[in-house]
């Protein structure tokens, strides 16, 4: 089984995308295919660059979608579901809020859910990003420039400075 994820930037952050496989009888994950999309690209461009992906031989059928479905990303995400691509697809609404909710295939989780577990994964040594993947260096660097910090207004940032996504 393998999971496209799809974090959508434009014009200032660089759309990235990442394959991850879950194999049969394994508990690692392991990052097969990481990308940056040039700046600009507009998001015809990127939902061509998806299919491309997700009908890969090796992941035809085999895969699920989850896509940034914050900001401009509502209508990509329905761009992507016209695209007919063959796999499941879930929009994923990033919020600063408490806890994930899920109505149909979109899903609410508050950002630092989904650093926190991606730091799970990496601290138990379950997420294997390969060395050999061209970004794979700028993925790991921004991984561990992640920071929370509090804003003047009491809020709570979740961020990295600069790196792959940016």
């Amino acid at each position: 089984m393998f999971c496209v994820g799809v974090d959508l930037g434009q014009r200032r952050d660089h759309t990235a995308i990442a394959v991850v496989e879950k194999p049969e009888r394994s508990a690692a994950l392991l990052v097969r295919h990481l990308e940056r999309v040039p700046l600009g690209m507009p998001y015809p461009g990127v939902v061509a660059l998806v299919r491309e992906i997700v009908t890969d031989d090796q992941q035809w059928g085999r895969c699920a979608l989850a896509v940034d479905g914050t900001g401009v990303g509502a209508p990509v995400v329905e761009m992507l579901r016209g695209a007919q691509l063959g796999c499941e697809l879930s929009a994923v609404m990033i919020t600063g809020g408490e806890r994930e909710r899920q109505n149909g295939s979109v899903w609410n989780v508050p950002k630092r859910d989904l650093i926190a577990g991606v730091q799970v994964l990496l601290d138990r040594e379950e997420l294997k990003i390969a060395r050999r993947l061209r970004e794979a260096g700028a993925l790991v660097r921004e991984l561990l420039d992640m920071r929370m910090t509090m804003a003047g207004t009491g809020r709570v940032r979740f961020g990295a400075d600069g790196g792959w996504g940016a």
